[in-house]
């Protein structure tokens, strides 16, 4: 017992260092942002062009990823993963033009990293079913601290050494921890069944009839939505934005713009599913009320980050838009997967996340596109508006669907 116990906290350790390299070389690129323009002279629309390409590619693969996360061993896709985005993250480094950019970052590296989540997720949710919300919130630390450690180490490296040699950096390293994952990391308690092509079809209607068949799953996927679109223009964005509105360095713009943010959502997510899962005990409706509430309450702090005058009220604004994130993320997997058959979990969790990262990845194009005339400032400061969007959604989902679509009563 004691050592079910153990495996358990050792896979979710494992699997919260790939995290940490999954969102550390996917927050590189926006970190480095100014060099690039500057040392290959891109224009901010074509910046934010690559950006979006790269979340594209994210939300088109992750699907595929989930079908196969739930036919295939997940822990063989999760070292695979690891390896690929790693070694094309290396190789971004060797890029001189706009194609390259597209092809190593965007596609290669964004269709990499789109394997880890759904097989990752649901590895997580086959070791931790008591503790699921405050094992996944834990999992989600990993992108802050991943991206705020890049902020400061990629940015540091990038304007002493180039910002081609923190693409090598972060790429290499990743390599050489797919072969640690490959001996350490556990395999799935589900053994993959052999089949066929006309069972894996069936396979994937079965899943696409579940989600549309559950209103509740659909609405809790746009909140997704809502929120990624949100954090991907924020992300890629945001650095820019303080380097050029309060003359910071690359260094200090990488750092500032994602430590006070992210080390708040640290915050938000631990206390969020440490909350849940104590009032879940309760009521399975208090997960999708301190979702929603995380979204409401982060809108006007996100309104007043792109319009805020000075770097305080900036990073509290900042802070604040974090905590009220991390509350929502602390969430979002449980309730989604108590709408979903463990089967499926995989599979379904690939769909939500094609229209996520489909959606997404307007943000930084659109952001960038309207820079010169809209200005950054009012940009961001719109984005509050996709938070309310998303709010909103999470409570239809509970006034009317949750209750009927759960199988919390029925399978955990």
């Amino acid at each position: 017992m004691q050592e079910k116990r153990f495996l358990k906290w050792e896979l979710l350790i494992w699997l919260w260092i790939a995290f940490f390299f999954n969102q550390a070389d996917r927050q590189i690129f926006n970190i480095v942002l100014p060099l690039i323009k500057e040392d290959l002279g891109f224009s901010d629309a074509q910046l934010g062009l690559i950006a979006s390409v790269f979340v594209l590619c994210v939300g088109i693969c992750t699907p595929i990823a989930g079908f196969v996360g739930d036919l295939f061993s997940r822990k063989k896709i999760i070292v695979i993963s690891i390896f690929l985005w790693s070694l094309a993250t290396m190789y971004t480094g060797m890029s001189y033009t706009i194609f390259h950019l597209i092809l190593l970052r965007s596609v290669s590296v964004g269709g990499g990293e789109a394997f880890y989540a759904p097989s990752a997720n649901a590895l997580i949710s086959e070791y931790h079913t008591k503790t699921r919300a405050r094992a996944m919130s834990i999992h989600q630390t990993s992108l802050y601290i991943g991206i705020i450690l890049s902020g400061v180490i990629g940015g540091f490296i990038a304007e002493n050494y180039g910002w081609r040699t923190a693409f090598y950096l972060f790429g290499g390293i990743g390599i050489v921890y797919s072969f640690i994952l490959m001996w350490r990391l556990a395999p799935s308690k589900i053994t993959p069944e052999t089949t066929t092509f006309s069972e894996s079809k069936k396979f994937i209607g079965e899943a696409f009839r579940m989600l549309i068949n559950k209103p509740s799953t659909m609405l809790l996927g746009v909140s997704f939505i809502c929120l990624v679109f949100v954090n991907v223009g924020y992300l890629t964005w945001m650095p820019t934005f303080l380097h050029e509105k309060f003359s910071l360095s690359v260094t200090e713009a990488g750092f500032s713009s994602m430590f006070y943010h992210h080390i708040f959502a640290f915050v938000g997510i631990v206390l969020g599913g440490i909350l849940s899962d104590k009032l879940a005990l309760k009521s399975k409706n208090f997960r999708l009320i301190i979702q929603g509430a995380g979204l409401l309450l982060g809108a006007p702090f996100i309104f007043g980050m792109g319009q805020s005058t000075t770097l305080f009220s900036t990073y509290f604004c900042l802070a604040a838009f974090g905590l009220f994130r991390g509350i929502y993320e602390a969430n979002f997997i449980t309730t989604l997967f108590a709408t979903i058959e463990p089967r499926y979990r995989a599979s379904i969790n690939g769909i939500v996340y094609l229209f996520v990262f489909g959606v997404g990845s307007l943000s930084p194009f659109l952001l960038g596109y309207f820079k010169q005339s809209f200005g950054l400032s009012n940009g961001l400061s719109s984005m509050s508006f996709a938070y309310l969007l998303g709010g909103i959604c999470v409570l239809i989902a509970l006034k009317w669907f949750f209750g009927k679509d759960s199988i919390l009563k029925t399978v955990e």
